[in-house]
């Protein structure tokens, strides 16, 4: 087995040129278990934007953390992100916390909840 790899092997035309990834660069660090950045990578031509994929991610998990340890937050029954409660609406007939971009997307569908969150 060779420690090569050819992205996108199996695609394209015949005799593509195609440049080879050692397999040691994208092997999780054996000290940290941590991926190496995506930066790092590299990228080709028609190939998704990963990188900033993982970075408004990464924002997107640090805001809900933050929100989470507050007090008086919840999580959306939809999305599972954690807002304030004066940014949630409860929606009692199914029993569960919505925010205001997955009520817009629902609107007035009745989604069944298998397990109603508390007020």
């Amino acid at each position: 087995m060779s420690n090569n790899y050819t992205p996108g092997s199996g695609s394209g035309t015949p005799g593509e040129n195609r440049e080879l990834i050692n397999r040691r660069e994208v092997q999780i660090s054996s000290n940290t278990g941590a991926l190496p950045t995506v930066g790092s990578l590299r990228s080709y031509p028609g190939s998704f934007d990963f990188e900033s994929m993982i970075l408004s991610l990464r924002e997107l998990f640090a805001l809900d953390r933050q929100a989470a340890s507050q007090p008086d937050s919840s999580r959306c029954g939809i999305c599972y992100i954690h807002f304030m409660l004066s940014e949630l609406h409860y929606r009692e007939e199914e029993g569960f916390y919505v925010c205001r971009g997955c009520e817009r997307t629902i609107g007035k569908q009745t989604i069944p909840m298998l397990r109603r969150q508390q007020k």
